[in-house]
């Protein structure tokens, strides 16, 4: 069972799969600063995966190599939905022991199941293997991130009552989204009494940048609070949720994260009812609700910048920047694939955590920038 203690009460985590660049490569001095600070302010969780480019080496020389072991807790993902074997896949955790040098990991998860990809989990045993693990000393929790429906969740959860926690894409604008559905989700673990642990609060940093008209919804009761603190916030002030995960990029964004979240009060009843406001508003929207993780890219056999292609759309169809969204588009395609290349072979749509269709997307992007 999970401890209370091995969770900050205030419930922040530090999502390490956004981190600054520098060239081509992670910014390893300035994510310790960042570092720095998260575990100043008394937090402790770090979240990072096997298929987060390089972050797995930023934590080891970031994080591990400079504090006691004791002082922190790290989690750490499976995938394997691309994987073709099942010794692959459980070579993931040796190598991630191996990239990190943590010695074991607090928390361990069967990364990103959904529809498509589930039954591999089974097939490849790898929730025996994770339960193995355990007792190995390896790792101290084992659970799974989850990218789909209730109904999925209910089964898996129904099948794996021994699961210690659940990490679900939660946020106010996926609150009553009918693809993501984060409040039937968030009620299925609820139910099963499994602990909740929150990713893409900000929606890919999204809500820190929302449309105007929720933009001065937020300003008119607080002009201080940043845009990114009220969906934070929002993840933060349901029941049962042991860490919200944000993706801070650089100083500003762990400063502003801190400012609120390092003595967290939830949300008020007054803030909530501007929440629902803001989200009435977001159902009118027609951006595509990409959140930039980029699983889609690395599989492209025609080397398509989807989510910078999907990114340089929304800025027409979300802020009306036309020239913007063209000139952006220009810049994302330069010497890669254009959506005209698409094979229409479906990987990108097969390891999408939205479940978008991809190839349709794309399509409409290649006819608005024709």
């Amino acid at each position: 069972m999970i401890k209370k203690k091995e969770f900050n009460n205030n419930k922040l985590g530090f999502g390490l799969m956004r981190l600054p660049r520098r060239g081509r490569g992670i910014d390893v001095k300035h994510t310790s600063q960042m570092v720095d600070k998260f575990l100043e302010a008394g937090l402790t969780y770090f979240d990072t995966a096997f298929v987060y480019p390089g972050s797995e080496e930023a934590t080891r020389k970031a994080l591990v190599e400079r504090y006691p072991r004791e002082s922190f807790t790290l989690a750490t993902k499976l995938f394997a939905a691309n994987i073709p074997t099942e010794e692959k896949a459980k070579e993931e955790l040796d190598i991630s022991l191996q990239r990190t040098g943590a010695g074991y990991f607090d928390f361990y998860l069967l990364h990103c199941l959904m529809k498509s990809n589930y039954k591999k989990f089974e097939e490849f045993h790898l929730w025996d293997f994770v339960k193995e693990e355990k007792k190995k000393g390896r790792i101290k929790h084992y659970g799974f991130s989850f990218h789909d429906g209730p109904e999925l969740l209910d089964e898996i959860l129904t099948a794996h009552p021994d699961v210690e926690f659940v990490q679900l894409q939660i946020n106010y604008a996926d609150w009553n989204d009918s693809e993501v559905q984060s409040k039937a989700n968030y009620e299925v673990a609820r139910k099963h009494g499994v602990p909740i642990v929150i990713m893409e609060p900000v929606k890919g940093g999204k809500l820190a940048n929302p449309p105007k008209e929720i933009k001065k919804l937020f300003k008119a009761y607080d002009k201080n609070a940043s845009y990114a603190s009220w969906a934070i916030r929002f993840a933060a002030s349901l029941d049962g949720v042991l860490a919200v995960l944000s993706g801070m990029s650089n100083n500003a964004q762990m400063d502003d994260n801190l400012s609120y979240m390092k003595n967290f009060k939830p949300l008020n009843k007054e803030e909530m009812e501007i929440i629902k406001k803001a989200q009435e508003i977001l159902k009118s929207s027609k951006e595509i609700p990409c959140t930039g993780c980029r699983y889609c890219v690395d599989g492209c056999p025609k080397n398509i910048p989807i989510p910078d292609i999907f990114a340089a759309r929304n800025k027409q169809l979300g802020l009306g920047l036309i020239e913007e969204g063209k000139k952006s588009y220009k810049d994302a395609v330069k010497g890669k694939g254009k959506p005209a290349d698409c094979l229409k072979c479906k990987k990108c749509q097969g390891v999408c955590p939205q479940q978008l269709p991809i190839i349709d997307l794309l399509k409409e992007c290649d006819e608005a920038f024709k």
